[in-house]
Order: structure tokens, then C-alpha cells, then sequence
């Protein structure tokens, strides 16, 4: 058996979120046992079906390199532009 991660879209325009892992011994199987599992009372509208092993994923010990602000790349956090006054929400 494998093991799947399963996510569920409540709502059309709304991301799917992680609702937990279970396994079974195909991807059909796995859809089948989710919507079993994971959806009531019609509360959702998509559900994805991943592979656990197909998931990549950083280490926590690598936080820095992945999300630290990048000192060479001074366009990701623009500091230096003049916003006009009536300009709201930036």
C-alpha cells in the first residue's frame, strides 16, 4: 500500500487545503477512500490525490535559503520608490 496526501477545495475560488494522508493501493482507490473519509454533506467540491512520495519538500534547517530576503536582489523588497499620498493598500 501507499501512501496518499489529501487536499480538499471547500468552495469554487478557493485553494485546496491539506486535510490529512491515508493508504491505499491506487490513486482511484485513494479518491474513493478520501471522499469517504474527508468530505460530508457535499462540504466540498474537488479533492487532490497525491502520491506522498512524489512530494518535495526544503528542510526546516534550510529556511534560510529559501526565505530569507536575498541583500542582491533589492527588487523583491522595494524600499527606494517615492509612493504618492493617495495611494493606499501598498
Amino acid at each position: 500500500m501507499k501512501l496518499y496526501e489529501i487536499f480538499l477545495r471547500a468552495k469554487s475560488g478557493l485553494s485546496h487545503k491539506h486535510v490529512g494522508s491515508l493508504h491505499a493501493t491506487d490513486s482511484q482507490m485513494a479518491l474513493q477512500n478520501a471522499r469517504d473519509l474527508y468530505t460530508r454533506r457535499e462540504e466540498g467540491e474537488s479533492i487532490w490525490v497525491v502520491d506522498s512520495s512524489q512530494i518535495v519538500s526544503s528542510n526546516p534547517s534550510d529556511k534560510d535559503a529559501y526565505f530569507a530576503p536575498a541583500e542582491d536582489k533589492i527588487y523583491r523588497h522595494p524600499s527606494f520608490y517615492e509612493i504618492d499620498k493617495e495611494v493606499k493598500n501598498i
